[in-house]
């Protein structure tokens, strides 16, 4: 799972939020880190690998193999930043292009949800956003932790219905449930 977006939207934030419980108060801005976390979602056990990205225009051009290698995307924007939600639809474009596909699993996440009175882009904004891209969508506070697990979770399901044809029930996993399969990205046990 790639987390990606412009400079001091919160992707490391959110992502340190997820991996350790823990927000961290200074800004300090990331090439690049990596993660792995063991979940459950929806009584399935994964392995995420998760990439926190540079969004600092000096590091645009590591983007495309960001790209290339993500399984998942978390496109992150800032609700107090008007720039960087205008961003997201240029991400996205290049996510497709990168990938060389049409549809790519991602969420739409509007951070800092906690600084309301500094709010530049709306909710319905970030939601009708969403529709067009064809992506769910939802509001984080890496601060609160509101909806953290949540975003990441619904990247793993959109991951496995892409690779499960879209199907629910189970039928995505290939092999049976009981075998393991790797994915880049996602370990199913």
């Amino acid at each position: 799972i790639v987390i990606i977006g412009e400079g001091g939207v919160g992707k490391s934030a959110v992502t340190i939020q997820f991996v350790q419980n823990n927000f961290i108060v200074e800004y300090d801005p990331t090439i690049e880190d990596s993660y792995r976390k063991q979940v459950e979602v929806d009584d399935e056990v994964c392995i995420l690998d998760l990439l926190d990205t540079a969004g600092q225009e000096e590091f645009s051009t590591m983007r495309d193999q960001y790209m290339r290698t993500g399984d998942g995307f978390i496109l992150v924007y800032s609700i107090t930043s008007r720039n960087s939600f205008d961003c997201i639809p240029g991400l996205r474009d290049q996510i497709l292009r990168a990938t060389d596909s049409s549809e790519v699993p991602m969420v739409l996440i509007g951070n800092k949800s906690d600084l309301e009175p500094d709010r530049e882009v709306t909710k319905t904004e970030g939601e009708e956003l969403a529709r067009t891209l064809k992506c769910k969508f939802m509001e984080t506070s890496a601060l609160n932790r509101t909806n953290i697990d949540e975003c990441f979770f619904e990247v793993v399901r959109e991951i496995r219905r892409k690779e499960g044809g879209g199907g629910g029930g189970g039928g995505g996993n290939k092999g049976g449930d009981k075998k393991k399969k790797e994915r880049r990205g996602c370990l199913i046990l």
